[in-house]
This record gives C-alpha cells, sequence and structure tokens, in this order.
C-alpha cells in the first residue's frame, strides 16, 4: 500500500503552526522606563546676559560655529579620515550583523538533505545482486516558539545596542571636533608666541648693538654687553623651543586626520578668531536628548533591561515544533509518487538546576541596576561639564583682559627703564629686568587667549555639540 503524498498533507502543518504562534504573544520582564532625573532650572556658570531660550549653541553645526576656512577643511578631513570614527563605524556593524542573526532566532528553520547510494556487485549465498540505486530527497523544519518573548526581548537588546553604538560614534565625533578645533587653536598660540619672540629677539639685537657702541665710547661697562647678550640668548633659546613644540603639534593634529606626520595649513590668527561675549547654553533638559554619551547610557541600560526578560524566560517551558518529509525510490521516474511526512511538537521545563536560573535573573538585574547608576552618573558628570566650561570661560575672559593691562603696563616698564638707562640713571639690570616682564607678559597673554578659547570649545562639546554635520 503506497503512502500519500507528503504535499497533501502540508497544509495541516502549517495551520498548526500559525495557530502556535497565534499564541505566542507572551513576553516576560518589564519594559522599559526612563528612570527619574533631577535637572536643575539652569546651568551654573550661566552668563546673565546669555539668552533664555531652549535654543543652544549646541544645536549649530561646527561648520557655523567655528568661522574658518583652514579649521573647517581640517574637520572635514579628521571626521572621514581619522582611525577612532572609523573604528566606531566598523562597531555598528558588528552590532548590527549581531542583530540580525539574534532576531533570525524568532523564525523557523529549514534544512534540506538529498542523498544517492548505490551498490554493485554484492554477493549473498554465492549469488551476486543486480546492481541498484537509492534516491532519498527530505526537507526538516524546527522551530522554538517565542511563547515567553525570550527572542523578542533578546532583539529588543540587540536593537539597542545598535542605537548605544551609533551615539557612541556621534560621541566620538563630538571629542574628535573638540580635539582638533583645540589644538588648532594651539598651534595658533604658538605660532603668535614664535611671532612675539622672533620681534622681542630682534629687539633685544638692536639693544646689543647700542650697548656694545656705549661700551666702546666708555659710557658703558662690560657688564651691560654680556647682560644684552643674555636677553639675546634667552630669546633664541624660546625661539628653537617653540619651533619644536610647532612641529610635534602639527605631528598630533596630522594623526588626528588619519594622515602621516606633516605641516598644517594656517587660517586666522587665534586674536582673529571669532568669540562671543554670552554664549547661548539651552536649558539643561534638553542635554539628556542631545548629548550622545548620556544617550548612549540609556541605551545600553534599555539593552540591560531587554536581558532581564530573556533570563527570566528561563523559568518557563521551551514549546518547540518539529516537521520532517521526504521522498524516497530506487527510480527516478516515481521518486515524487509516494513519501512520508512527520510532525511533532515538544515541551521542556527546567525541573531542577541548582539555582542556575534564578543566579541568571539576578546577575541581568544586577547589569541592569549598574547600568542605571551608571547613566545618572553621566547626567551628573554631564551637568558638571558644562558648567565648569561656562565658569571657565567666564574667569578666563577675566583673566586675559587683566593680562592685557599687565602687558600695557610691561611695555611702558619698558620704556622707561630704557630712557633711564640712555640718560644714565640706573644700570642695564633695570632694562633686562623690564624687558623680561615684557616677555612674560606677552607670553601669559597668549596663553590666557588661547585658554579662553579652549572654554569656548569645551562649552560645544560638553553642550553636545560637533556630531551634527
Amino acid at each position: 500500500m503506497t503512502r500519500p503524498p507528503v504535499t497533501r498533507r502540508a497544509p495541516g502543518f502549517l495551520i498548526i503552526i500559525a495557530t502556535a504562534a497565534g499564541f505566542a504573544a507572551c513576553t516576560t520582564g518589564e519594559n522599559y522606563k526612563r528612570p527619574v532625573t533631577t535637572a536643575p532650572d539652569q546651568f551654573r556658570g550661566r552668563s546673565a546676559d546669555a539668552p533664555s531660550d531652549v535654543r543652544s549653541i549646541a544645536d549649530e553645526p561646527w561648520a557655523t560655529v567655528f568661522d574658518d576656512d583652514v579649521l573647517r577643511q581640517l574637520l572635514t578631513s579628521a571626521l572621514a579620515q581619522n582611525y577612532d570614527v572609523r573604528i566606531a563605524a566598523s562597531r555598528i556593524e558588528q552590532v548590527e550583523a549581531q542583530y540580525r542573526i539574534t532576531r533570525a532566532d524568532r523564525f523557523p528553520t529549514v534544512t534540506g538533505q538529498a542523498a544517492a547510494l548505490g551498490q554493485h556487485g554484492t554477493v549473498v549465498n554465492s549469488e551476486t545482486l543486480p546492481t541498484a540505486g537509492l534516491v532519498q530527497i527530505g526537507a526538516g523544519l524546527s522551530w522554538e516558539l517565542d511563547f515567553w518573548g525570550k527572542f523578542r526581548r533578546a532583539t529588543e537588546a540587540a536593537k539597542a545596542e545598535i542605537a548605544a553604538s551609533e551615539w557612541g560614534r556621534r560621541a566620538i565625533l563630538t571629542s574628535l571636533v573638540s580635539e582638533v578645533t583645540s589644538r588648532y587653536y594651539g598651534l595658533r598660540s604658538l605660532d603668535l608666541e614664535l611671532e612675539i619672540s622672533e620681534r622681542t629677539l630682534t629687539s633685544r639685537l638692536e639693544s646689543l648693538r647700542l650697548t656694545e657702541i656705549r661700551e666702546r665710547g666708555g659710557v658703558t661697562p662690560l657688564v651691560d654687553v654680556r647682560q644684552a647678550e643674555q636677553l639675546v640668548f634667552s630669546a633664541r633659546g624660546q625661539i628653537a623651543d617653540v619651533r619644536r613644540l610647532i612641529e610635534q603639534s602639527e605631528n598630533g593634529l596630522s594623526v588626528l586626520l588619519g594622515q602621516n606626520p606633516g605641516p598644517i595649513g594656517r587660517g586666522r590668527s587665534l586674536i582673529e578668531q571669532p568669540m562671543t561675549q554670552s554664549i547661548p547654553s539651552g536649558l539643561p533638559s534638553t542635554l539628556l536628548e542631545r548629548r550622545p554619551d548620556i544617550v548612549q547610557a540609556e541605551q545600553s541600560l534599555v539593552a540591560a533591561n531587554a536581558r532581564i526578560g530573556v533570563a527570566k524566560a528561563a523559568y518557563f517551558p521551551q514549546i518547540s515544533l518539529t516537521a520532517a518529509g521526504g521522498v524516497a525510490s530506487t527510480a527516478l521516474s516515481n521518486l515524487f509518487t509516494a513519501g512520508t511526512w512527520a510532525v511533532g511538537a515538544s515541551l521542556a521545563q527546567p525541573i531542577f538546576n541548582a539555582g542556575r536560573i534564578r543566579s541568571q535573573v539576578a546577575l541581568a538585574e544586577a547589569r541592569r541596576t549598574e547600568s542605571e547608576l551608571v547613566y545618572q552618573q553621566t547626567i551628573q558628570q554631564a551637568f558638571r561639564e558644562v558648567s565648569d566650561a561656562l565658569i571657565g570661560y567666564s574667569r578666563f575672559r577675566e583673566l586675559r583682559e587683566a593680562q592685557q593691562s599687565v602687558v600695557v603696563a610691561a611695555q611702558d616698564a619698558r620704556r622707561l627703564a630704557d630712557l633711564r638707562y640712555q640718560g644714565g640713571a640706573t644700570s642695564y639690570l633695570e632694562v633686562l629686568d623690564s624687558d623680561t616682564r615684557l616677555f612674560v607678559a606677552e607670553l601669559g597673554l597668549v596663553q590666557a587667549q588661547l585658554a579662553e578659547h579652549n572654554a569656548f570649545v569645551e562649552i560645544y562639546r560638553a553642550l553636545g555639540g560637533g556630531w551634527m554635520s
């Protein structure tokens, strides 16, 4: 008697699968809820005359914030070629692939197989059997129903990890924009120091020439010449050191651009870089949605929360469906005229595992607690960084203004000391001292200007700016 072909019974099996899938609607674990956080009404250190609306400077693209064509070119190259950015993009591809792997667990697995067997020359009871062949074709299906939502929670966690990786990439972009800009400003400050040092050297060489003339005329002792020489040698040493720092800074910037060490182009000078008296910081509550590291930490928390559901699903039975079917014949002409099929369902319920499942749930819950604490810590740290940057910008502005006054006073002191020396009212030691003080004051002003510009960059970074193009 020939068994009915498998194709006649397959629709009934599909109905079984569809019915079972319809019941797979439970999901273990709690849905994610954002932890309650307390945000201040405004950032500490915010300028009283700063705009009070919700818009922040971080909402502006970096190409708008930094008005220097060369700097914009450097930032464009860095964002395209920097290795940290490219590594972050590769990590996103990895987690996306892992997401697809995890999501595939929710669907049936179908396998197929085919076999052919032939025999010739087999001897039984001194008789040689005729040549025979057998062809087999079969297919199987296995499906663990996601009745308790284990796979859905795992997919939810994997999807959150994709989002966390993407926001991690944006955090790298924010840091990269900040670092490239700060290094560029640092390079321009060194250029300014070199300019001051070369101008000072020229002035000191002229002073040395005049002192030598006075010494040859018997008006000035030789010690004045030696003191003038000290000023010249000091300026030359400063120039050599600044040039060293310039070349090393160019090398550092080149690496950030994803290039081999080499020279860096120049745009506006440090003192020509645009600055703003008051910077709009926006509302602290908007920081939770804009700053990349905060959103990244929250997405990690979402993933950790979903994994609790994955762990809890192990308490419940695993429900699986299996099916197999195939045909076999010694002749290809009647291969598909007969077949066999089988459908089955299984249920596996944990009975004793020495507390393994309970410990896995406790582990997932502890990791979720850790992720929540990291999320809240990241928020507090972000508020602090913004406040520190705003305070720093204000205080560095005061420092720069005070240092400008120091330079003006030092310039006048240097002029008066030179007049007194030329008139014979004082020794060259006073000129030496006043010249040194002026040189130090001018270099100090450059550092104050650099600190003010870097504080501006830090505000932009702390507020979460830089990842938007």
